[in-house]
């Protein structure tokens, strides 16, 4: 069955007619060009695929695209696009995402391959955390801490071949004290505030 989909990409509106069994990784790169997300595992367990949705994360091959019809998705090629361009986070050196830039500055990529799914999952993690969302190694009530165990938790789903973790939650946390959303300490209703003091450890 085939179905008509509109899908904001980076800030952009397409329009394409998908069969509905089509995922969002395969009407990305396949019919839309947008090779920013990679197909590693094709199984949802490596995370190179990751792109928001809205602002939540999400694997997009695990996501069939007719359930994106209407909705906003960003790509790590995106993030540097609004940055550049205003229409997203306030970027440096040349638009980038401050999570690119805390990428480039920690040394957090070898082959790169996972890199762009890496970058759209730490921007995910950190409006997690900066909403005061508990991860899995949250300990207790209150506003969770942004300590190297608490950023390689947010992170666990994205794996890297090549072994940079080290660096890559080095990266997560240098962007966190850089993200004017964590440092004002952006909360969902009802939830726990996390402020810069939090990204300590």
């Amino acid at each position: 069955m085939q179905r008509d989909i509109t899908v904001r990409v980076d800030g952009v509106t397409r329009r394409l007619t998908v069969d509905t069994r089509t995922t969002l990784l395969d009407a990305l790169r396949e019919r839309l060009g947008v090779t920013s997300p990679k197909k590693g595992c094709d199984h949802g367990q490596c995370g190179a695929c990751t792109v928001l949705s809205g602002t939540r994360r999400v694997l997009s091959c695990l996501t069939l695209a007719v359930s994106q019809d209407g909705a906003e998705v960003v790509t790590a090629a995106g993030l540097a696009a609004g940055a550049a361009t205003g229409d997203g986070p306030p970027g440096a050196d040349g638009g980038l995402h401050p999570v690119q830039r805390a990428f480039v500055d920690c040394d957090a990529l070898q082959c790169g391959f996972c890199t762009p799914g890496q970058v759209v999952s730490a921007v995910g993690a950190l409006d997690e955390f900066a909403m005061g969302w508990p991860s899995a190694v949250t300990e207790g009530p209150g506003s969770p801490r942004l300590d190297r165990t608490e950023a390689a938790e947010r992170m666990s789903g994205n794996l890297c071949r090549c072994g940079a973790y080290v660096n890559i939650v080095a990266a997560v946390r240098q962007a966190a004290g850089a993200s004017p959303a964590v440092r004002a300490g952006a909360s969902r209703p009802g939830g726990p505030r996390a402020t810069g003091t939090e990204v300590a450890g």
